[in-house]
């Protein structure tokens, strides 16, 4: 699957993307966890998994499991840029249980705004707009810095949900930015250079098209600096909001991998189920997940 700029259909191209790649966990289950040889679907070698996949699959009982993982999983998590320590524990973890397979299916099930990679490389058309956007508006258990704010209505609710917890814990959230058009963020982006240089504006602003704020599912907590981090928000936020589908996108320590500066304001909705997802198998790094679910379905190209 490739979202890039010239893309326009995106829901239709992610939920044609995804059948291949459910194809192969199906084959992955009845491989893995099968004690007898292995009968392909009709049509899957020659045309529903990419040749280098089909190769890589055992196709008797008698192969070693722990072959089978280290031979086709560390060559997915090498393809995603997976780090070397951290696609050795996914693959341990799955030698003792289907859980990782499993969740993974259940993640790639959700919205294709939740899993989908926007990054320095990988954009959204100039003029994709969310079609559920909704407002946020004063009076909820969070406050707004302006009346123009926007989210999907998903992302909406659950940051409500996270901000009635926090509130309960005696932190109050801010919202100060959420959704931007494309040509919105064009226009930052330009402010960026003008105001910081281009080099500072490459770490600390995305170019148009490559925002998560795009896909309304990004929010930028108050203060939108530096400051946020000694504020209440931030460490109620590392330690909770996962569990109400948000992920910080851009770690401390972690420039390298996401292209952008440590943003401890920056948070995107991904669901429940991909929030957990990432803190379980790719130690609450945002990006190396999502990097990971765009090489899964990127497989239908070979």
């Amino acid at each position: 699957m490739k979202i890039l700029k010239k893309a326009s259909t995106i829901p239709l191209l992610v939920k044609i993307a995804a059948v291949v790649p459910v194809a192969l966990l199906v084959v992955f289950f009845a491989v893995f966890f099968s004690n007898t040889g292995v009968e392909f679907p009709a049509g899957i070698h020659a045309g529903g998994l990419p040749v280098t996949v089909a190769a890589a699959l055992p196709q008797t009982a008698d192969l070693d499991r722990q072959a089978f993982v280290e031979d086709f999983w560390h060559w997915m998590f090498s393809e995603a840029g997976i780090p070397e320590r951290m696609a050795h524990n996914v693959a341990a973890s799955m030698l003792e249980s289907p859980a990782f397979i499993m969740e993974l299916l259940v993640v790639l099930q959700g919205g294709y705004y939740t899993h989908l990679l926007v990054d320095k490389q990988h954009a959204l058309p100039i003029d994709y707009s969310p079609d559920d956007l909704v407002p946020l508006t004063a009076g909820g258990s969070f406050r707004i810095t302006r009346n123009d704010l926007q989210l999907r209505r998903s992302a909406a609710e659950a940051l409500e949900e996270m901000a009635a917890a926090a509130a309960a814990d005696g932190v109050i959230l801010t919202a100060a930015s959420a959704y931007r058009s494309g040509a919105r963020q064009a226009e930052i982006f330009a402010w960026q250079v003008r105001t910081f240089g281009l080099e500072m504006a490459e770490r600390q602003s995305a170019r148009p098209g490559h925002s998560q704020h795009q896909l309304g599912t990004a929010l930028d907590f108050y203060p939108i600096n530096d400051a946020f981090a000694d504020t209440p928000s931030a460490p109620w936020l590392v330690a909770n909001a996962s569990r109400f589908g948000w992920s910080m996108s851009y770690p401390d320590g972690y420039e390298e991998v996401t292209g952008y500066r440590f943003e401890p304001w920056h948070y995107r909705y991904v669901g429940r189920d991909l929030a957990i997802f990432i803190d379980t198998y790719f130690e609450g790094i945002q990006q190396f997940a999502l990097q990971f679910i765009q090489a899964w379905q990127e497989r239908d190209s070979l």
